[in-house]
């Protein structure tokens, strides 16, 4: 075989994730399976039961492929982000504010990640657990655990984890750390701009907590059109302080308009 047919072969291969590992050690091709097939079983919930109404795609069009942190607000567990993996996937393919196209399931984002409690994903049954496998960056929360508030000292190594998680690609992250409404911004998120220094990426959701339980996993109420905003891209200072980007972050996401 020719030496440019085997370059084209390794390519193809690329695309495929054949071999390839993320940065937390996961096999790419394995993930790509489980997205693939997560994704056609929600499009319905998304598209067809519900309407998701998405404006401010443009805004990701020309966005580089790694260090970009995308903060929106938090209604449910999985269903959010969910909903955000098809929205990447479709931009992928060159569709703007639209999920009328399932096809861009035949070839996801393998570069995503999001953050999530690891009490959520390790002790909620299987079904998160398989949800952990699409790219979960599994941290320890220091303000609660098992349903009730505690304290207990920061989990110094989530930094870290998303700080390579940016470095392979993008990472949704939920500032406000609850589904709770109308919960305040942590200032972790502050802490971890101003360390990481990612391009941020606000972003408006509603209409998720009325359709889904509070895990997104089963009906609350159809025909209930599911709203996702993005929000111009931010490049903060490093002069910036944390009150200053939180009240920047808290106007975006616009948590006094959501319900």
């Amino acid at each position: 075989m020719s030496q440019s047919k085997l370059a084209k072969v390794f390519q193809f291969m690329d695309t495929l994730g054949l071999g390839e590992r993320d940065p937390f050690g996961n096999p790419i091709l394995f993930k790509r399976i489980i997205v693939m097939i997560l994704g056609f079983i929600s499009y319905n919930r998304l598209t067809v039961y519900n309407k998701t109404k998405i404006t401010g795609t443009e805004y990701l069009e020309n966005l580089p492929d790694q260090g970009v942190l995308f903060l929106p607000n938090h209604q449910t567990y999985f269903m959010d982000v969910v909903c955000l993996y098809h929205i990447f996937f479709s931009v992928k393919w060159g569709f703007r504010n639209t999920l009328n196209y399932p096809l861009y399931l035949l070839a996801p984002r393998s570069n995503l990640f999001y953050v999530a409690a690891s009490e959520t994903m390790k002790n909620d049954g299987l079904l998160p657990r398989v949800l952990a496998q699409a790219g979960a960056i599994l941290v320890n929360r220091s303000w609660r655990a098992e349903g009730v508030d505690v304290k207990r000292d920061v989990d110094l190594a989530a930094v870290e984890k998303i700080g390579k998680g940016l470095k392979f690609g993008w990472v949704i992250s939920f500032p406000q750390g609850t589904t709770r409404p109308f919960a305040p911004l942590r200032k972790g998120t502050a802490h971890l701009i101003k360390g990481e220094n990612p391009i941020v990426v606000p972003v408006r959701i509603n209409g998720f907590r009325r359709a889904f339980d509070k895990k997104g996993l089963l009906w609350r109420k159809r025909n209930t059109t599911l709203t996702v905003e993005f929000r111009e891209p931010i490049r903060f200072s490093s002069e910036d302080t944390t009150e200053e980007i939180l009240a920047r972050l808290q106007q975006e996401i616009g948590l006094d308009h959501v319900e």
